[in-house]
């Protein structure tokens, strides 16, 4: 069932990884008037949207070097509401906010012959959930050293081969 979040106040634009690494989940959430909305994604949309939203406030006036990351990480529980598909990005010069839009995955039909009927169809017949949130200056920093964080603390990475490294062993290609 497709639902539309529009947030133009958000308490939180937060990100986090649940689980082991190499078996970790990443999540986005969006906490704005009495609602927490979670979406499942992929850690390099994370990384993507933090290196993104690093570009945007680089030309917007400095408003502050100081990040408060408190708000920008997940609240528990996390109960996932979509998995994220695509994403959207811009800024709001007027009002100082970064706009962001996370639109949810839509599966395709594996016995549609022609893709291209596929988007020519119009789009009140795709059922896919949507959030729009506006975030300040100060919010977009929170979450991009808060993603650089979960995005760095992975695995660590095999000197030799640039591969991560399993906790269970790691058959360097390298040493074969």
């Amino acid at each position: 069932m497709a639902s539309y979040y529009d947030f133009e106040n958000a308490d939180a634009f937060a990100t986090g990884a649940i689980g082991r690494p190499g078996d970790r989940t990443f999540y986005v959430q969006v906490r704005a008037e009495g609602r927490v909305i979670s979406v499942k994604c992929e850690k390099g949309q994370v990384a993507a949207m933090a290196e993104y939203l690093r570009g945007m406030l680089k030309d917007l006036p400095d408003t502050g070097t100081h990040v408060d990351t408190s708000s920008a990480t997940l609240q528990s529980p996390v109960d996932q509401d979509f998995v994220l598909g695509s994403v959207g990005l811009g800024v709001d010069r007027p009002n100082m906010r970064m706009v962001i839009q996370l639109e949810e995955m839509v599966l395709v039909d594996e016995e549609e012959e022609d893709i291209f009927d596929l988007l020519d169809e119009d789009d009140e017949d795709v059922d896919a959930s949507m959030v729009r949130v506006l975030l300040t200056p100060a919010q977009a920093r929170a979450f991009c050293e808060t993603a650089e964080l979960f995005v760095n603390a992975g695995r660590a990475i095999c000197k030799w081969c640039a591969a991560p490294v399993d906790p269970a062993g790691h058959a360097c290609p390298k040493f074969n």
